[in-house]
């Protein structure tokens, strides 16, 4: 572990993660509104649903729009708007700006860290890592650290 490194544990993620749902939340609700008439969607709301799957152009379209909101403001800037205002930042096992490769792998495997529910998988990597490294950090070469820390860039 570099000790120059200040590593970020779950509270400070998971800050960040609450301020970028609420961004989210102002562009999606807006919009559901706009498109199907109601501000949070019901199961009855959704077009498409077989069984614990659904799968409504609406709901999809925001996936979509969250996953590529997270890989290219990691990638090219290191923080989404929630990292960006709880401090903390992704940069490479050498410090740099992920770039989108990186940021799209760190990405795509929050679906192991969810593992078995509510990220538990992610959470016990990140509390038992002396880097506090998730497995997408891990498998990414990336790591979450305070902005403080040196190449800011």
């Amino acid at each position: 572990m570099n000790e120059s490194i200040s590593y970020v544990s779950i509270w400070p993620r998971l800050l960040a993660l609450i301020l970028d749902l609420l961004l989210f939340c102002l562009f999606f609700f807006p919009a559901t509104r706009l498109i199907k008439d109601v501000w949070i969607l019901s199961a009855s709301d959704h077009m498409w649903n077989y069984g614990l799957f659904i799968t409504d152009p609406l709901c999809i379209t925001f996936l979509v729009i969250m996953f590529i909101y997270f890989v290219v403001l990691e990638g090219y800037f290191g923080a989404t708007v929630g990292k960006w205002i709880a401090g903390i930042k992704v940069r490479t096992n050498e410090g740099e700006t992920p770039g989108i490769v990186k940021s799209f792998l760190r990405n795509v495997l929050r679906i192991v860290d969810g593992l078995p529910v509510l990220n538990i998988l992610g959470v016990i990597l990140i509390l038992t890592s002396d880097e506090r490294k998730r497995f997408g950090d891990r498998i990414a070469g990336t790591m979450v650290i305070h902005s403080r820390n040196r190449k800011d860039s």
